[in-house]
């Protein structure tokens, strides 16, 4: 009963909210408290008692009242840090204020009036004594003391009772961090009510940076969003703790922990909640300005300077095995099924490592210089496996290949991509025995069976093989007929005619082959293999008929069957792997920004003599027929945004189905394929099959062999010495920040953590203006 009854008061007290057309004054505390003084009402109360509409109504026809209760409730978490809270009432008051103000700012920031309300001074608002501050400073300093307000979030230190409260402001809150890990070697002990009250702080805080979701998408905004500014300055005196603090409770967490089959379906884990908002809350305070290459070594962004700063090798141990830990998560298999806990912030994960390896050059190389990196590797192929046909999570695909890029830009990823693949992680792809390369190069089939709207990461994905292919030591024969079955289907001439970027494709395939056949002939006997059979696909490139008349007959013909898959083997999966499946009907989904083109994402840089790079000036001079047909600066893409995306790109495995939908300038199209025919890569292969079809045929002749296995004998022994054309420069194209991919990731990140939070739903059906929310 008593429950009941305090849910009707707190509701009473909304009505009288919205029904008083007098402005109820600030000294009347007995009608304030009455929204923060019951000790029953929880978050869900809080989000049922407070409708939507009334929030409004109260906005516009009673603004001083609305204004009035969020200062009010500012002023109660003030004296709450003030005091320490040192009862358990005090707490339970600054707990309901924490509720309100996550409910109601959602709706002050959709109104561009009120938008400034919270950086307006208000009389007597700070603390007593003090300068007077804008409310939105009091607010967000009251927060920072009260996660680390001893008893209330944080172990106390003293050992008499817990009705004495401790000086926050005379605490030293480094002692109090939440976690051992970076920085602070002592663990304190679980308390689950910690936990909990730290995740409301931490959802409140978050609901106050949201303010960056009601402006519109723009790469040009400069301005940083003045809430995660000032929080993440030097007027935060617990800065330095709470970041760590937020680090080490992400990076230490252990879902699973002994292991104890079904223990996630007997015990609630409020450290997972604790470890989802402070993830969300990390990869928020991270954000930088758009395209910022340069960075300032100043403390304008304290979460950012710590982040960069981190060296110690124990340190970025830590951080990369916890990540590495919880990116795995979902992978773990066990005999009993779904016996083990498995988490669901892996996007947050992925774009907490994504800032990690920006931000800190450190921690990416020292993810680079041990085979850890493939312990990331393994867990995003799953992820975009498993992803590739729902289209609510495309989004996903996106960082995971951002990432990926990012990582074969560096020499060490390709190295360390031969360490032999042991695991057996149930992805949809074909069983293959080889090496974590192999594995990469086999993932690609996400391109003739993934959704259309992936069509914008092709290029992306074959640059990720284009830069790790010098270093690959020795592809399996699947990932060898991989690369060749893109290639068949990506120099059909209908869909090579079809778009007018789509021979670029082509240009990646062949880079590829070139660099592999250049740079590491010995040990590669399979794609050598795979090359000789299918070598009729490269005799036809050679012989394109690029005339108007071939063009338009290519483009009318309607291409009834696709291509085939070359080995049988590929049609057999991983044991216990599942097929990727559609989005549920029903499912929310956010809009993101357009990907910015692979040009604009990369910087070409040559690999010199002693191994270092050297960055390929945009504005290349005039090349060699030589250079030209090495592919050196033949890959480029136009912009991705350009392309027509309406034509859908899309397949059924086994078969590759091509574009509908045709454009019919011929006259056009006839002169850009004549431009590009000249510059195909060709030579390297063409010699290559020269000297070797006779020879392969010879011997098949004279042994009457028809075992594969022989075959491959000979090529493994053979020798391309003083045969092949000069090896042509290495070229790598390495990711580079810039203000299009920048404005894409604050997209990304906000429309993860609306779609996160919808229980309590924060700000489910407001007027979001940086993204959409469509339901599928």
């Amino acid at each position: 009963m008593g429950n009941a009854d305090t849910k009707l008061h707190f509701r009473k007290a909304v009505i009288q909210l919205t029904t008083k057309t007098q402005p109820v004054e600030a000294t009347d505390n007995a009608f304030w408290d009455q929204f923060w003084a019951d000790s029953s009402t929880t978050v869900q109360d809080v989000f049922a008692l407070v409708p939507a509409a009334e929030i409004r109504a109260v906005r516009e026809e009673s603004p001083s009242n609305l204004a009035t209760l969020c200062y009010k409730a500012v002023e109660r978490l003030v004296q709450g840090a003030d005091s320490g809270c040192p009862s358990e009432k005090e707490r339970q008051i600054i707990l309901n204020c924490t509720r309100l103000l996550t409910r109601i700012l959602p709706y002050i920031f959709e109104d561009a009036d009120w938008r400034g309300f919270f950086w307006s001074t208000v009389p007597g608002a700070g603390r007593a004594g003090a300068e007077e501050r804008p409310l939105a400073e009091s607010l967000l300093l009251a927060i920072a003391d009260l996660l680390f307000c001893p008893h209330f979030t944080a172990q106390s230190h003293k050992k008499n009772s817990s009705d004495t409260a401790e000086d926050i402001r005379s605490i030293d809150s480094c002692e109090y961090i939440w976690e051992a890990g970076v920085g602070f070697a002592q663990s304190p002990p679980l308390n689950y009510i910690h936990d909990l009250n730290r995740t409301e702080l931490l959802k409140l805080l978050l609901t106050c940076f949201s303010e960056a979701m009601y402006l519109p998408p723009s790469s040009e905004r400069k301005n940083l969003n003045p809430w995660v500014s000032f929080f993440c300055s030097t007027e935060n005196r617990h800065a330095l703790p709470l970041f760590t603090s937020l680090l080490n409770v992400v990076c230490a967490y252990d879902p699973v922990g002994y292991g104890v089959p079904y223990n996630h379906l007997l015990f609630s884990d409020h450290r997972e909640q604790l470890v989802e908002q402070a993830v969300q809350i990390l990869i928020v305070t991270l954000e930088h300005e758009a395209g910022s290459a340069a960075r300032p070594a100043g403390p304008d962004n304290l979460f950012v300077n710590y982040l960069s700063r981190i060296h110690r090798e124990e340190d970025l141990s830590f951080i990369l095995k916890g990540l590495a830990r919880l990116l795995n998560n979902p992978l773990v298999q066990t005999y009993l099924p779904r016996s083990t806990k498995k988490i669901q912030f892996q996007q947050e994960l992925l774009i907490l490592f994504w800032k990690f390896c920006d931000f800190n050059k450190k921690f990416l190389f020292f993810v680079l210089k041990s085979s850890d990196v493939l312990d990331m590797l393994v867990p995003i192929l799953f992820n975009l496996n498993d992803a590739r046909a729902d289209q609510s999570r495309v989004g996903l695909m996106h960082i995971g290949v951002f990432i990926l890029l990012l990582l074969s830009g560096e020499r060490n990823f390709g190295v360390r991509l031969n360490k032999p693949y042991t695991l057996r992680v149930p992805m949809d792809i074909p069983v293959f025995t080889g090496t974590h390369a192999d594995l990469l190069v086999i993932f690609h089939k996400i391109i003739t069976s993934g959704h259309q709207r992936l069509q914008p990461l092709f290029d992306c994905l074959l640059t990720i093989i284009v830069n790790i292919s010098p270093y690959l030591k020795s592809l399996s024969m699947v990932a060898a007929n991989k690369l060749l079955h893109l290639l068949e289907a990506f120099s059909t001439p209908w869909f090579l005619f079809s778009l007018p970027q789509n021979h670029h494709l082509v240009f990646f395939l062949l880079e590829v082959f070139n660099n592999i056949i250049q740079y590491q002939f010995d040990g590669n006997c399979n794609l050598v293999y795979a090359i000789i059979r299918k070598r009729n696909v490269f005799h036809q490139l050679a012989n394109l008929t690029s005339d108007t008349a071939s063009i338009q007959k290519a483009l009318q013909k309607k291409k009834k069957s696709g291509i085939s898959r070359t080995s049988s083997v590929e049609t057999m999966s991983m044991e216990g792997s599942r097929p990727a499946v559609p989005a549920e009907p029903g499912t929310l989904k956010a809009s993101l920004e357009a990907t910015p083109g692979i040009d604009k994402i990369t910087e070409k840089s040559r690999v010199s003599e002693d191994g270092t790079l050297v960055t390929v000036p945009h504005l290349d001079p005039p090349q060699t027929a030589a250079d030209s047909s090495a592919g050196a600066g033949a890959s480029d893409t136009e912009s991705n945004s350009e392309r027509d995306h309406e034509v859908p790109f899309t397949a059924v495995v086994p078969s590759l189905c091509l574009p509908h939908r045709i454009r019919s300038n011929e006259e056009s199209v006839t002169g850009s394929v004549s431009s590009w025919k000249a510059k195909l890569p060709l030579q390297t292969i063409m010699r290559l099959l020269q000297v070797l079809v006779p020879q392969v045929e010879k011997i098949c002749i004279d042994k009457g062999l028809t075992d594969e296995s022989e075959i491959l004998k000979f090529l493994q022994h053979g020798t391309l010495v003083g045969l092949l054309p000069v090896p042509h420069p290495i070229l790598i194209r390495k990711y580079q920040a810039n203000a299009g991919t920048a404005m894409w990731f604050r997209t990304y990140m906000w429309g993860v953590i609306y779609l996160r939070n919808l229980d309590p739903p924060i700000w489910y059906d407001t007027d979001i203006r940086l993204f959409e929310i469509q339901r599928i």
